[in-house]
Protein backbone atom coordinates (compact mmCIF):
# COMPACT_ATOMS: atom_id res chain seq x y z
CA UNK A 1 0.00 0.00 0.00
CA UNK A 2 2.92 2.07 0.53
CA UNK A 3 3.84 1.63 -3.20
CA UNK A 4 0.40 3.24 -4.07
CA UNK A 5 0.25 5.88 -1.56
CA UNK A 6 3.69 7.43 -3.41
CA UNK A 7 2.28 7.60 -7.12
CA UNK A 8 2.71 11.27 -8.27
CA UNK A 9 -1.30 11.88 -7.84
CA UNK A 10 -1.92 10.45 -4.15
CA UNK A 11 1.33 12.50 -3.00
CA UNK A 12 -0.57 15.54 -4.48
CA UNK A 13 -3.68 14.43 -2.92
CA UNK A 14 -1.71 14.16 -0.03
CA UNK A 15 -0.81 17.42 -0.25
CA UNK A 16 -3.89 19.02 -1.00
CA UNK A 17 -5.29 17.07 2.25
CA UNK A 18 -2.96 18.28 4.50
CA UNK A 19 -3.40 22.20 3.56
CA UNK A 20 -7.23 21.98 3.99
CA UNK A 21 -6.71 20.02 7.17
CA UNK A 22 -4.24 22.97 8.24
CA UNK A 23 -6.51 25.56 6.84
CA UNK A 24 -9.14 23.48 9.69
CA UNK A 25 -6.80 23.57 12.72
CA UNK A 26 -6.54 27.26 12.11
CA UNK A 27 -9.82 28.02 11.78
CA UNK A 28 -10.32 25.94 14.98
CA UNK A 29 -7.81 27.66 17.47
CA UNK A 30 -9.57 30.68 16.12
CA UNK A 31 -12.75 29.64 17.44
CA UNK A 32 -10.99 28.02 20.68
CA UNK A 33 -9.61 31.19 21.40
CA UNK A 34 -12.90 33.11 20.60
CA UNK A 35 -14.33 30.20 23.36
CA UNK A 36 -13.13 32.82 26.34
CA UNK A 37 -14.10 36.73 26.57
CA UNK A 38 -12.06 38.75 29.03
CA UNK A 39 -13.81 41.79 31.00
CA UNK A 40 -14.24 44.63 28.65
CA UNK A 41 -11.78 46.55 31.52
CA UNK A 42 -9.60 45.08 33.79
CA UNK A 43 -10.01 45.90 37.45
CA UNK A 44 -6.97 47.17 38.50
CA UNK A 45 -7.57 49.77 36.08
CA UNK A 46 -11.99 50.32 37.17
CA UNK A 47 -10.56 50.49 40.65
CA UNK A 48 -9.19 54.08 40.32
CA UNK A 49 -10.93 57.06 40.32
CA UNK A 50 -10.44 58.92 37.18
CA UNK A 51 -12.84 62.71 37.04
CA UNK A 52 -16.34 62.29 34.87
CA UNK A 53 -15.29 65.18 32.60
CA UNK A 54 -12.94 63.65 30.47
CA UNK A 55 -13.88 60.04 30.79
CA UNK A 56 -16.84 59.88 29.63
CA UNK A 57 -18.72 62.30 27.00
CA UNK A 58 -21.96 63.86 26.98
CA UNK A 59 -24.21 62.85 23.96
CA UNK A 60 -22.16 59.60 23.41
CA UNK A 61 -23.07 55.89 24.44
CA UNK A 62 -21.81 54.81 27.54
CA UNK A 63 -19.49 51.84 25.97
CA UNK A 64 -18.23 48.72 28.18
CA UNK A 65 -14.90 50.20 28.12
CA UNK A 66 -15.90 53.38 29.63
CA UNK A 67 -18.73 51.86 32.23
CA UNK A 68 -18.15 50.33 35.42
CA UNK A 69 -15.18 52.73 36.53
CA UNK A 70 -15.40 54.43 39.89
CA UNK A 71 -15.36 58.48 39.22
CA UNK A 72 -15.30 61.86 41.11
CA UNK A 73 -17.51 64.85 40.18
CA UNK A 74 -18.50 68.03 41.67
CA UNK A 75 -21.74 70.07 41.13
CA UNK A 76 -24.89 69.88 42.84
CA UNK A 77 -27.86 68.53 43.16
CA UNK A 78 -31.52 69.84 41.73
CA UNK A 79 -34.34 69.94 44.12
CA UNK A 80 -37.87 68.34 42.96
CA UNK A 81 -35.67 65.74 40.38
CA UNK A 82 -36.30 62.71 42.85
CA UNK A 83 -37.45 59.75 41.21
CA UNK A 84 -37.44 56.39 42.84
CA UNK A 85 -36.36 53.32 41.02
CA UNK A 86 -37.89 49.65 42.38
CA UNK A 87 -37.75 47.25 42.78
CA UNK A 88 -34.21 47.39 44.19
CA UNK A 89 -32.48 45.28 46.55
CA UNK A 90 -30.22 46.05 49.51
CA UNK A 91 -29.02 43.72 51.60
CA UNK A 92 -31.37 40.81 50.24
CA UNK A 93 -34.17 43.57 50.81
CA UNK A 94 -36.47 45.07 48.44
CA UNK A 95 -37.40 48.82 48.54
CA UNK A 96 -36.30 51.44 46.37
CA UNK A 97 -33.50 53.90 44.40
CA UNK A 98 -33.20 57.62 45.15
CA UNK A 99 -31.80 58.89 42.06
CA UNK A 100 -31.73 62.73 42.19
CA UNK A 101 -30.26 64.95 39.07
CA UNK A 102 -26.98 65.99 39.50
CA UNK A 103 -25.68 69.29 37.51
CA UNK A 104 -21.88 68.24 37.16
CA UNK A 105 -19.29 71.26 36.94
CA UNK A 106 -17.19 71.87 33.69
CA UNK A 107 -19.52 69.45 31.58
CA UNK A 108 -20.88 70.61 28.18
CA UNK A 109 -24.12 72.20 27.66
CA UNK A 110 -24.54 72.20 31.15
CA UNK A 111 -25.38 68.63 31.48
CA UNK A 112 -26.20 66.56 34.30
CA UNK A 113 -26.31 63.00 35.39
CA UNK A 114 -28.82 60.82 37.00
CA UNK A 115 -27.24 59.55 40.54
CA UNK A 116 -28.30 57.37 42.50
CA UNK A 117 -28.44 58.92 46.17
CA UNK A 118 -28.80 55.84 47.94
CA UNK A 119 -31.40 52.96 49.08
CA UNK A 120 -34.66 53.31 50.98
CA UNK A 121 -37.15 50.55 52.59
CA UNK A 122 -40.57 52.26 50.68
CA UNK A 123 -41.19 54.47 47.93
CA UNK A 124 -42.09 57.15 50.22
CA UNK A 125 -41.24 60.64 49.55
CA UNK A 126 -36.92 60.96 50.62
CA UNK A 127 -35.21 63.39 52.12
CA UNK A 128 -34.46 66.43 49.87
CA UNK A 129 -30.97 66.59 48.13
CA UNK A 130 -28.14 67.72 50.61
CA UNK A 131 -27.43 71.15 49.11
CA UNK A 132 -24.62 73.51 48.10
CA UNK A 133 -21.33 71.90 46.33
CA UNK A 134 -20.70 68.09 46.52
CA UNK A 135 -18.25 65.93 45.77
CA UNK A 136 -18.97 62.48 44.51
CA UNK A 137 -17.00 59.36 43.97
CA UNK A 138 -19.28 56.74 42.58
CA UNK A 139 -19.06 53.69 40.12
CA UNK A 140 -20.47 54.61 36.59
CA UNK A 141 -23.25 52.37 35.11
CA UNK A 142 -24.64 52.09 31.88
CA UNK A 143 -27.87 53.06 31.23
CA UNK A 144 -31.03 50.67 31.48
CA UNK A 145 -33.49 50.43 29.28
CA UNK A 146 -36.48 52.64 29.31
CA UNK A 147 -39.72 51.76 30.55
CA UNK A 148 -42.10 51.31 27.82
CA UNK A 149 -45.50 51.58 29.53
CA UNK A 150 -45.34 53.45 32.93
CA UNK A 151 -48.32 53.53 34.85
CA UNK A 152 -48.36 57.50 35.68
CA UNK A 153 -50.04 56.62 38.85
CA UNK A 154 -46.95 54.59 40.18
CA UNK A 155 -44.78 56.71 41.99
CA UNK A 156 -41.85 54.27 40.47
CA UNK A 157 -40.26 53.97 37.63
CA UNK A 158 -39.08 50.16 36.75
CA UNK A 159 -35.58 51.07 35.05
CA UNK A 160 -33.51 54.03 35.19
CA UNK A 161 -32.98 55.29 31.85
CA UNK A 162 -30.94 58.15 31.61
CA UNK A 163 -32.99 58.82 28.23
CA UNK A 164 -36.16 58.92 29.63
CA UNK A 165 -34.74 60.93 32.17
CA UNK A 166 -33.65 63.24 30.39
CA UNK A 167 -37.00 63.99 29.02
CA UNK A 168 -38.30 64.48 32.62
CA UNK A 169 -36.15 66.56 33.95
CA UNK A 170 -35.57 68.81 30.44
CA UNK A 171 -32.51 68.87 30.35
CA UNK A 172 -29.62 67.13 28.57
CA UNK A 173 -28.17 64.04 30.83
CA UNK A 174 -24.97 61.89 30.38
CA UNK A 175 -25.64 58.58 29.07
CA UNK A 176 -25.50 56.01 31.97
CA UNK A 177 -25.50 56.72 35.88
CA UNK A 178 -23.58 57.24 38.71
CA UNK A 179 -23.95 54.95 41.76
CA UNK A 180 -22.46 57.39 44.60
CA UNK A 181 -20.52 55.57 47.41
CA UNK A 182 -18.97 58.98 48.59
CA UNK A 183 -20.72 62.02 49.11
CA UNK A 184 -18.83 65.02 50.75
CA UNK A 185 -19.12 69.03 51.44
CA UNK A 186 -16.62 71.05 49.41
CA UNK A 187 -15.01 71.44 53.00
CA UNK A 188 -14.79 67.57 52.96
CA UNK A 189 -17.14 67.10 55.32
CA UNK A 190 -19.51 63.13 54.90
CA UNK A 191 -23.34 64.41 53.79
CA UNK A 192 -25.70 62.03 55.74
CA UNK A 193 -28.94 61.86 54.36
CA UNK A 194 -31.74 60.49 56.46
CA UNK A 195 -33.65 57.35 56.02
CA UNK A 196 -31.63 57.01 53.19
CA UNK A 197 -28.93 54.13 53.02
CA UNK A 198 -25.25 53.97 51.08
CA UNK A 199 -25.66 51.83 48.11
CA UNK A 200 -21.94 49.84 47.14
CA UNK A 201 -22.05 48.34 43.65
CA UNK A 202 -19.12 45.98 43.40
CA UNK A 203 -16.76 45.96 39.96
CA UNK A 204 -18.38 43.16 37.61
CA UNK A 205 -17.14 39.82 37.34
CA UNK A 206 -13.68 39.52 36.44
CA UNK A 207 -13.54 35.91 35.49
CA UNK A 208 -13.29 34.57 31.67
CA UNK A 209 -16.69 33.82 30.40
CA UNK A 210 -16.97 30.25 28.18
CA UNK A 211 -18.68 30.40 25.03
CA UNK A 212 -19.59 27.25 24.72
CA UNK A 213 -20.97 27.37 21.06
CA UNK A 214 -17.82 28.46 20.26
CA UNK A 215 -16.09 25.10 21.26
CA UNK A 216 -18.01 23.33 19.87
CA UNK A 217 -17.38 24.61 16.26
CA UNK A 218 -13.47 24.31 17.54
CA UNK A 219 -14.21 20.47 17.75
CA UNK A 220 -16.00 20.41 14.50
CA UNK A 221 -12.97 22.00 12.51
CA UNK A 222 -10.74 19.28 14.15
CA UNK A 223 -13.08 16.92 12.95
CA UNK A 224 -13.20 17.96 9.73
CA UNK A 225 -9.62 18.25 9.84
CA UNK A 226 -9.29 14.23 10.58
CA UNK A 227 -11.47 13.54 8.05
CA UNK A 228 -9.89 15.44 5.19
CA UNK A 229 -6.87 12.80 6.17
CA UNK A 230 -8.98 10.07 6.21
CA UNK A 231 -10.34 10.67 3.09
CA UNK A 232 -6.88 10.56 1.81
CA UNK A 233 -6.35 6.80 3.15
CA UNK A 234 -9.59 5.79 1.92
CA UNK A 235 -8.96 7.24 -1.56
CA UNK A 236 -5.53 5.31 -1.75
CA UNK A 237 -6.17 2.06 0.01
CA UNK A 238 -9.45 2.08 -2.86
CA UNK A 239 -6.91 2.75 -5.32
CA UNK A 240 -4.29 -0.25 -3.30
CA UNK A 241 -7.24 -2.32 -3.47
CA UNK A 242 -8.26 -1.99 -7.80
CA UNK A 243 -4.07 -2.95 -7.71
CA UNK A 244 -4.49 -6.04 -5.88
CA UNK A 245 -7.57 -7.31 -7.87
CA UNK A 246 -6.25 -6.31 -11.34
CA UNK A 247 -3.01 -8.14 -10.28
CA UNK A 248 -5.17 -11.30 -9.14
CA UNK A 249 -6.53 -11.25 -12.26
CA UNK A 250 -4.36 -11.29 -14.02
CA UNK A 251 -2.48 -13.76 -12.42
CA UNK A 252 -5.68 -15.89 -12.99
CA UNK A 253 -5.51 -15.14 -16.80
CA UNK A 254 -2.02 -15.80 -16.67
CA UNK A 255 -2.57 -19.16 -14.97
CA UNK A 256 -4.99 -20.59 -17.04
CA UNK A 257 -3.39 -19.48 -20.26
CA UNK A 258 0.06 -21.52 -18.96
CA UNK A 259 -2.44 -24.60 -18.51
CA UNK A 260 -4.14 -24.33 -21.55
CA UNK A 261 -0.60 -24.27 -23.21
CA UNK A 262 0.79 -27.18 -21.42
CA UNK A 263 1.41 -30.17 -23.42
CA UNK A 264 -0.59 -33.22 -22.88
CA UNK A 265 -3.69 -30.31 -21.61
CA UNK A 266 -6.02 -31.78 -24.87
CA UNK A 267 -4.94 -35.23 -24.28
CA UNK A 268 -6.21 -35.29 -20.46
CA UNK A 269 -9.09 -33.46 -21.12
CA UNK A 270 -10.38 -35.99 -23.44
CA UNK A 271 -9.22 -38.74 -20.88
Amino acid sequence: MLKTAFKPKWLLALLAALLLATGFVALSGWQFGSSETEPPVKIDKTEKAVPLVGHHNVGVELMGNKADQIVTMSGSFVKGTDEMIAPRLHDGQKGVWVVSEFMVDGAPDDASIAVVRGWQPEATKPSEVPSGKLEITGRLMPSEGPENEHDLRSPTLATLSSAQLSNTWDNTVYSGFIVAHDMKTARGDQVKQAGIDTVYVGPQPQEAQTNWLNVFYGIEWVVFAGFALFLWYRMVRDDYQRDMEQIAEQAAAQARKNAAEEPGGQDSSHA
